[in-house]
């Protein structure tokens, strides 16, 4: 599934062709997405002027004069910038008319979305309950440590809550923890301040490094050129089960956590279960696991 680092390279790819450019309306071949298509969604987008693109979590916002587009790419969806009257493919689903060029959605799972809002887009229902961006300001080691102070959850599942912090997939969940030294299955109230502190520097470093490879591409991402991201070549864990640590040489194990796939260094990451009682006292006796 494209996280973050890939949402925001698409971002990136597509804003120079789509900001300040007037859409002509829009070709829908298939409007059964997770949710479905708008069907006037053609006459709605008809006339309107992109004023900006932003991305909000997984979330691609085309803000317009009217409303605002939301696309979400779900499992296998890619946007791409191509000229006017390039055939179609199987999966390509939408596309958006600039005039000499279409924008262009393609989702073969069909897990994506392409929806309209009128209105502030905080209030939008996939929207305002989300948590701070990893890479924003309003995201960091004390941010963190009071969202874990209560938690008796596994960290790494605590850092995939969109409630918590937005955008932090399970690929970059398991980087971003071995990054930091911290075991995915310890409890999140243990962690301290420090701990936090660690933890968020690291994630907001993983997130940047995959940005600047293009994000990551195991089955199906492409930009919107059409190119594979490249960070999967530096993995540290993911995906390497049983493969030597880059770091120390142990072998990498893998756990299921929440029905996704876990990867870590038993000794990098050595777990020192309940290492601080403060911590741990915090916690709600319900939330620790024996």
């Amino acid at each position: 599934m494209p996280e973050l680092p890939e949402v925001e390279t698409t971002r990136r790819g597509v804003e120079p062709h789509l900001e300040g450019r007037i859409l002509r309306g829009a070709v829908v071949r298939n409007p059964s997405l997770r949710w479905p298509v708008p069907p006037d969604l053609a006459e709605r987008v008809a006339g309107e002027k992109v004023l900006a693109v932003r991305r909000r979590a997984k979330y691609l916002l085309l803000e317009c004069e009217s409303g605002t587009l939301l696309i979400h790419l779900g499992m296998s969806g890619s946007l791409r910038v191509m000229p006017a009257g390039s055939p179609p493919q199987k999966h390509d689903h939408l596309d958006l008319l600039l005039g000499d060029q279409v924008l262009r959605f393609r989702d073969p799972r069909r897990f994506g979305a392409v929806l309209w809002h009128i209105g502030p887009l905080e209030l939008h229902p996939l929207l305002k309950a989300l948590g701070p961006e990893p890479l924003s300001d309003a995201f960091g080691g004390e941010a963190l440590f009071q969202a874990m102070r209560r938690r008796g959850s596994p960290i790494k599942l605590v850092i995939m809550d969109n409630h918590v912090v937005v955008g932090v997939g399970n690929i970059y969940a398991n980087e971003s923890l071995f990054h930091a030294g911290i075991s995915p299955s310890r409890p999140a109230c243990d962690l301290s301040r420090a701990d936090c502190d660690r933890l968020a520097a690291e994630i907001k470093a993983v997130l940047r490094r995959a940005i600047d490879a293009g994000g990551s591409t195991l089955r199906d991402f492409v930009d919107s050129e059409g190119k594979p991201g490249y960070f999967q070549q530096s993995y540290m864990v993911y995906n390497r089960q049983e493969e030597p640590c880059r770091r120390c040489g142990t072998p990498i194990r893998h756990i299921r956590q929440g029905q996704r796939s876990t990867y870590y260094c038993p000794l990098c990451q050595a777990f020192a279960r309940c290492a601080r009682r403060d911590r741990v006292a915090a916690c709600h006796p319900s939330d620790l696991k024996p």
